[in-house]
């Protein structure tokens, strides 16, 4: 008897040990939940919300105007020429796109695995993603330089009878961007379907309902729905997977596939994604922290959630690093003087500033 008392209060510790820290804090209940995440698009915006919109409308016209000065300049005002084959668009680009990688893979390869704590970020993620993977777009297009020339880009049978050259990594990029981003348009609404279908039961306006139920698709939420929802939400999840390790992959071949030295390397493909979730996560906690203090969603975004997208950005930081330090490395060791050079006057050289930043 006291052997299996001695079993049962072993096992009751180990069970404290490992409880989980809770997905929603303060016991709330789901019915709180809905009220208050969908009072924050039922309420009318504040003062401030207009504020920071007419800022951001401001900069977006300012982008529109210096898209068109490049367009009828030249794409000379990037620095492009003949020694720097890729400049201002190439650095922007990979920015863009790479911040775009953590919606995907918090929805995705987080569904996949079974982490219950996406739910309280994946959505905001997966917005960001697609709003990000629109700006990556805009470099590919505008880059060219005669920007009515772009469609060239897309196999599409013409008239001149010019073939796209699928030897270019400026090929694959358009084929990786453009699947990725029609495969995480239909992630992120597929997920939204059942809440907007709430919003569509809670609207009071009757134009508002309208265009909620048109958006939800006669949503009622019966078992024979949340059965092939589920089943289309995880096949999506699978397409959606092997995109986050192939599209910066892809991006990466711009840069490896050329003869420059420091680029010409076998180590880009892994560095570029770990660096695309690095910049990922960062950028989802900056937009989800202020969001979390505006909005009052302390009890959904709690601090075990940002804990654990910490240690997923020490983790691909550290790997990061990593590849940075293999960079000078395999330098070295390749006795290449040309490559060993690009990597000391890019430490030590007029940008070190950059660099080190």
């Amino acid at each position: 008897m006291a052997e299996g008392t001695a079993v049962m209060d072993a096992r009751e510790a180990a069970a404290k040990r490992i409880t989980r820290a809770p997905l929603v804090t303060n016991n709330r209940s789901m019915a709180w939940i809905s009220d208050h995440v969908a009072s924050c698009t039922e309420k009318s915006a504040p003062k401030w919300w207009w504020i920071a919109f007419t800022i951001s409308a401001s900069l977006a016209m300012v982008s529109l105007l210096c898209i068109g000065y490049l367009i009828s300049t030249g794409v000379g005002v990037w620095g492009l020429n003949h020694p720097v084959g890729w400049a201002w668009d190439i650095t922007n680009f990979v920015f863009w796109i790479g911040i775009g990688h953590a919606g995907t893979l918090i929805s995705a390869i987080l569904f996949l695995t079974r982490q219950k704590w996406r739910t309280s970020i994946n959505r905001a993620a997966e917005a960001m993603t697609l709003f990000a993977v629109v700006c990556a777009g805009i470099f590919p297009a505008i880059h060219v330089g005669r920007i009515w020339m772009v469609w060239f880009l897309a196999p599409v049978p013409n008239s001149n009878a010019i073939w796209q050259n699928f030897r270019s990594p400026l090929l694959w990029d358009v084929f990786a961007v453009s699947t990725y981003f029609t495969v995480s348009v239909l992630f992120w609404y597929t997920g939204l379907v059942p809440d907007l279908a709430t919003l569509r039961d809670r609207a009071t306006n009757k134009l508002r309902k309208f265009f909620y139920g048109i958006a939800a698709l006669g949503w009622r939420g019966g078992n024979r729905q949340w059965k092939h929802y589920e089943m289309a939400y995880l096949i999506l999840a699978g397409l959606s997977t092997p995109l986050v390790l192939s599209v910066h992959s892809v991006v990466s071949f711009d840069f490896a596939t050329s003869v420059i030295p420091g680029w010409h390397t076998t180590i880009f493909p892994p560095y570029f994604v770990a660096g695309a979730i690095f910049g990922g996560f960062a950028m989802v906690l900056t937009i989800m922290l202020p969001a979390r203090a505006i909005f009052g969603l302390h009890d959904l975004i709690t601090d075990d959630h940002v804990d654990k997208m910490c240690k997923i950005i020490l983790l691909t930081g550290s790997i990061v690093g990593y590849a940075y330090a293999m960079e000078f490395f395999i330098a070295w060791y390749g006795g290449n003087l040309y490559e060993q050079y690009a990597f000391i006057n890019r430490a030590t050289g007029p940008y070190w500033w950059a660099y080190w930043s």
